[in-house]
């Protein structure tokens, strides 16, 4: 009975959407998030009569007999629609307005990307993220420095003590990618590139089609909690179903052990 095979792989498409959902859901607070969606896919067809197939001489079947086996997840792609930005008041906090992906490096000296700019001072004055590595290109703040500025093109500046013009001290470029959804993700609100996203184009903010920067801003998660709720329960009753109709194949089995002579 293929009923019983094909729902079963309902089930588990759906046990993917689930855990996709409750992983949005996980991360409603993450600064930079980008939701996923899971996509799936009818899986082979049993071909019983090809469409087309001659019935006489002179006429053929019109539609066929092709039968389902079930279905599959496909994909799992991240949307990177914007999201919303809030003001701290921290001029170390970093906004991405538009398209485009700070670079971090990793202590391999691979560089990563991300949306999350909530930046830190570490010990040496420099840039880093919440992990401690580095933003590049590097920008060093110099210990006399008594308020930092970064401007809309990222050209970042710094008063220093017993000074009242501010002097440039370094640029942010961002990054941008031709399918940022084939970025591999690494965790810590960090991605990799893959030959499916193609090679960054580095630029500087407010160029090459990329956003610019808002200082004293955080972009918040993209994560929508009243479509994920939906999802959710759209999720858990066609696994319902798909269970139900596992039951309605067993029960129809049944009948027909029971059958007697």
């Amino acid at each position: 009975m293929r009923g019983l095979w094909s729902a079963a792989t309902g089930m588990t498409a759906q046990q993917t959407s689930i855990d996709v959902i409750a992983n949005n859901l996980a991360n409603v607070n993450t600064v930079g998030f980008k939701a996923s969606r899971v996509d799936f896919q009818d899986l082979v067809y049993q071909t019983l009569r090809e469409p087309g197939a001659a019935a006489t001489e002179s006429t053929q079947v019109p539609t066929g007999v092709q039968v389902g086996l079930g279905a599959k997840y496909a994909a799992v792609q991240r949307i990177f629609t914007p999201g919303e930005l809030r003001q701290t008041g921290n001029n170390l906090d970093l906004a991405i307005e538009g398209d485009g992906f700070f670079q971090i490096q990793l202590p391999d000296g691979r560089t990563a990307y991300t949306r999350d700019g909530a930046f830190k001072l570490d010990g040496q004055g420099r840039l880093v993220n919440s992990d401690g590595l580095p933003l590049q290109p590097e920008i060093t703040i110099p210990p006399d420095a008594v308020s930092v500025s970064v401007g809309s093109d990222g050209t970042v500046s710094v008063t220093v003590a017993g000074e009242s013009e501010p002097q440039q001290i370094g640029q942010i470029t961002l990054a941008k990618f031709l399918n940022p959804a084939g970025t591999t993700n690494l965790g810590h609100n960090l991605m990799l590139p893959t030959p499916a996203s193609g090679d960054p184009i580095t630029a500087a903010p407010g160029s090459e089609g990329l956003g610019t920067i808002g200082q004293g801003l955080l972009e918040l998660s993209n994560v929508n909690i009243i479509e994920e709720m939906v999802s959710m329960i759209v999720a858990q009753r066609a696994y319902e179903v798909d269970s139900k109709a596992i039951q309605v194949a067993d029960e129809m089995l049944a009948m027909a052990n029971n059958l007697h002579r």
